[in-house]
């Protein structure tokens, strides 16, 4: 039992019964008279400010399931379209608010938590709280309360040794609150889920849009990275390659002239046919490893932890063979993260675990350094984003400012072929 979760589960208890009563009841009432009057007009103008302090509400209780009660809950609402300037607009606007099925879930939400988010909070603040009055009366609150008939519960408080029973029964109800509090909160954001989140068809219309916004996200990201082997190759490889051609030449005209000078030309055009040749293997090497080829994923992956310049400890379930653009997207993936580390994070220990579970690949990569990884903030987190975006995999980052960093890639993929 957590003692430290269950108080903080109580405190949040208390929150959430509050916001129950001072904000969802206060907001469907103001509603639902904005709403009668609708018909003569005056609706028009309090209807999409009362609309927006309701849905500023729901995105509140939201974060606060996330953050108190465990459960993600996605906001459901529809991008707001153009509407236009004064009167006209205001009837726009109004409009489209109430033609959005997620206004209608945030007005049901809005009867639902005074009642059932009410009690659920209070019950998670009573087991606890109410628990800690029979100490109370046993240490001599109950001698006032005798002659009024007061009862703990179902223990009639009228001596010490009843006030005794009554503490016993409050250290009975602490230890329940303490132990299913957090329980009872998480019960509290199912409920919440149950009326916040976007419905079946918002789900499939957010997934699509995901998709659109991916795809055009993948053509940026294979536009760039044509664009950089092009670079590579015209200022790498193919100069050297010309270089090769006109030593070549020269070396043609000093055989009859110069036949030592040409031999010297012969060892450096040697070498830096060496050198172009080791370049294009570092580009093919970039566009698809050939460990992640001929080895799989998991050996890829230890592969690149020993090139590390972080110390890496790597643990890897067997997994077997999976689709080669995801087994190629994971690894490119662990890769950034790892330059990542070594460039910003002043780490001095590395932990990648990547597993297989119920149809996705998860990988996560966890440091030891300052923290303070934000993918919003313009770095190649944000790129992983998009590379991951292509095959409808997230990435998520936890990156408290002095650490520890973690981040974890999640991609929806089968394993083809099992380990043997």
């Amino acid at each position: 039992m957590n003692v430290r979760a269950g108080v903080v589960a109580a405190v949040r208890g208390l929150g959430l019964a509050l916001l129950s009563v001072l904000c969802s009841l206060v907001l469907f009432c103001l509603s639902m008279v904005s709403l009668a009057l609708l018909p003569v007009g005056m609706g028009l103008l309090t209807t999409p400010w009362l609309t927006r302090q309701v849905r500023a509400n729901a995105d509140l209780r939201r974060r606060l399931a996330g953050q108190w009660c465990g459960v993600d809950i996605e906001t459901p609402y529809r991008p707001v379209p153009p509407v236009e300037n004064g009167l006209v607009g205001q009837v726009q606007r109004c409009r489209w608010l109430l033609k959005d099925p997620a206004t209608w879930r945030d007005l049901a939400w809005l009867i639902v938590d005074p009642i059932a988010g009410f009690a659920l909070g209070i019950l998670a603040l009573g087991l606890v709280g109410y628990g800690l009055l029979g100490p109370v009366l046993a240490a001599g609150l109950w001698r006032p309360l005798r002659d009024v008939g007061y009862w703990y519960g179902f223990v009639p408080v009228d001596d010490q040794l009843s006030a005794l029973a009554a503490a016993g029964l409050g250290a009975v109800l602490i230890v329940l609150g303490l132990r299913y509090d957090p329980a009872i909160l998480r019960v509290h954001g199912l409920l919440t889920r149950v009326f916040l989140a976007p419905d079946r068809e918002r789900v499939l219309q957010m997934r699509i849009e995901r998709l659109q916004n991916s795809r055009a996200d993948a053509v940026d990201v294979s536009a760039a990275e044509l664009r950089r082997i092009e670079r590579d190759l015209h200022d790498g490889a193919q100069a050297r390659l010309v270089a090769v051609g006109m030593s070549l030449g020269t070396i043609e005209h000093l055989l009859r002239t110069n036949p030592e000078k040409a031999a010297q030309l012969v060892a450096e055009t040697r070498r830096s046919s060496v050198e172009a040749l080791e370049e294009l293997r570092q580009l093919v090497r970039g566009i698809h490893p050939p460990v992640l080829a001929e080895r799989g994923l998991g050996d890829a992956v230890r592969a690149l932890a020993l090139r590390s310049p972080v110390r890496c400890e790597v643990g890897i379930e067997p997994i077997g063979r999976m689709a080669a653009p995801v087994e190629a997207a994971a690894y490119f993936s662990v890769s950034e993260m790892l330059t990542n580390v070594a460039k910003h994070a002043r780490a001095e220990r590395v932990w990648i675990d990547m597993r297989h579970e119920e149809g996705m690949l998860r990988v996560t990569v966890t440091d030891d350094g300052r923290g303070g990884a934000d993918p919003a903030a313009g770095s190649g987190l944000a790129g992983l984003e998009r590379r991951l975006g292509a095959f409808d995999g997230i990435l998520a980052v936890h990156s408290p400012a002095g650490g520890p960093t973690t981040a974890t890639i999640e991609l929806p993929c089968e394993v083809l072929t099992r380990p043997s």
